[in-house]
């Protein structure tokens, strides 16, 4: 048996961030992590398999995030700009334009009279329903899934109306050298005050009682603490206790399971293709600066990584048509993205596998840590976050993107942000002393 004061379960970016600030409150603390790495949906690639730089997981900074910012800041790690010149592939025509959903203006004006939330695809068939708006419905519905991971059919109307309302403008970046750059960070500061991570840790149960917890994982190994913060993904928390990913809770909580799956999860599959040259400019010098690229294909999205010359194409796939995908090979999956450009360029799928240098399925729904991408709501959400926010009996504790509540939905700030607030309610932050020694971020 393995003891400690805290234990965290998950070494994504809350449970990091989590494991960051309590150890430098002086609190002993040790990590577990079912994966032989750190970053869980964060995964960067750097001169590995081919590649010479490349995301298999979260990608972009969106926007002014003060939590992801300050760390960048505070580690010294530089971000680059992302070009966003979008183009549209549509009826064999290569179009630069914004416009996703016909008739937007409208759409929202009537989605900002809605007084009460229901799912997106009722508020649709209500006041959209009509075969002229067929069209749009479409729009709406790739959309939803391409950016949101989504599905119309649950995800709630009014956090939709909310998101692109309040959309954020400023400017976008990736972060230089990649997102695990700030994983190591996290994981470097953890460590050097006395913070401990243990890999290919998979924990199936959770025995607790007041100040106690038990963490047994799968190769026997037991680790005890007086508190458990939950840092997994919620596909995993969404899984019944007869999946493999479960992880079983004893005694049950009963109250939380049902809140859970109040809350979206959605699916996605991203595609990376790094071709010996940036054939698409080659194709059409149009295009020598696009930074994203819309189409009707199977795989509807893809983008470059512009403003850099880089020859790495990005594929796209969210939302219930990942979903469909879900349990085809990788093969199969590279095999239908390069259909799809083949289509859009009007080049034999021969001659671009030819050009391929690396390639990469980064199927996260089929991935057994993870089981889908990043969190929606749906029209219980709202009730269903305090409850998962609030810790069970002062010793269990949830962490994860999809407990915030703000404008960064789904995103990395989302999840740095939950993990610091769960460590901050296991902290006295009303005593000086600790506030003087918490990371200033």
């Amino acid at each position: 048996m393995i003891t400690t004061d805290i234990l965290i379960v998950g070494a994504g970016a809350s449970g990091l961030m989590a494991g960051y600030t309590l150890a430098e409150a002086g609190k002993n603390v040790i990590v577990l992590e079912a994966r032989d790495r750190i970053g869980g949906r964060i995964h960067s690639a750097n001169n590995t398999n081919g590649f010479t730089h490349a995301e298999y997981g979260a990608e972009f900074v969106h926007g002014n995030l003060p939590l992801t910012l300050g760390i960048l800041k505070e580690a010294g790690i530089a971000t680059r700009p992302v070009d966003f010149e979008m183009w549209h592939y549509e009826e064999g025509m290569f179009r630069q334009n914004s416009e996703f959903i016909e008739g937007w203006d409208a759409f929202l004006k009537k989605l900002n009279t809605l007084e009460e939330d229901m799912p997106m695809q009722e508020f649709l068939t209500e006041y959209f329903g009509d075969k002229e708006f067929s069209a749009m419905r479409g729009q709406v519905a790739n959309y939803v899934a391409g950016y949101d991971t989504a599905d119309v059919a649950d995800a709630s109307a009014f956090a939709l109306r909310n998101e692109w309302n309040n959309e954020d403008e400023s400017a976008q970046h990736r972060i230089a050298g990649g997102y695990s750059k700030l994983m190591d960070y996290l994981a470097e500061k953890f460590i050097s005050s006395g913070g401990q991570i243990h890999l290919n840790t998979v924990i199936k149960s959770i025995g607790h009682k007041p100040g106690d917890v038990v963490a047994k994982a799968i190769d026997g190994k037991e680790f005890s603490a007086e508190k458990v913060i939950i840092a997994l993904p919620l596909g995993i928390l969404q899984s019944s206790q007869h999946d493999d990913a479960a992880v079983i809770f004893s005694p049950p909580l009963h109250d939380y399971q049902p809140a859970f799956n109040q809350i979206g999860f959605g699916a996605v599959i991203k595609i990376l293709l790094q071709f010996d040259i940036p054939f698409w400019k080659e194709q059409n010098p149009d295009l020598s600066t696009m930074g994203f690229l819309f189409t009707g294909e199977k795989i509807p999205t893809f983008w470059t990584q512009a403003p850099d010359k880089s020859p790495l194409f990005t594929g796209w796939l969210g939302g219930p048509p990942a979903m469909e995908m879900k349990d085809a090979t990788d093969e199969e999956i590279l095999d239908v993205t390069l259909l799809s450009l083949s289509y859009v360029f009007k080049t034999e799928i021969s001659l671009l596998k030819n050009r391929l240098a690396a390639w990469k399925v980064a199927n996260w729904t089929a991935d057994p840590y993870a089981l889908g991408s990043y969190s929606y709501d749906k029209v219980g959400s709202k009730k269903a976050k305090p409850l998962l926010s609030q810790a069970v009996d002062d010793t269990i504790y949830f962490a994860g993107e999809y407990l915030y509540e703000g404008p960064a939905v789904g995103t990395v700030e989302a999840a740095l942000t939950s993990g610091r607030n769960a460590a901050l309610l296991i902290t006295d932050v009303n005593n000086p002393d600790t506030r003087a020694i918490l990371p200033n971020l």
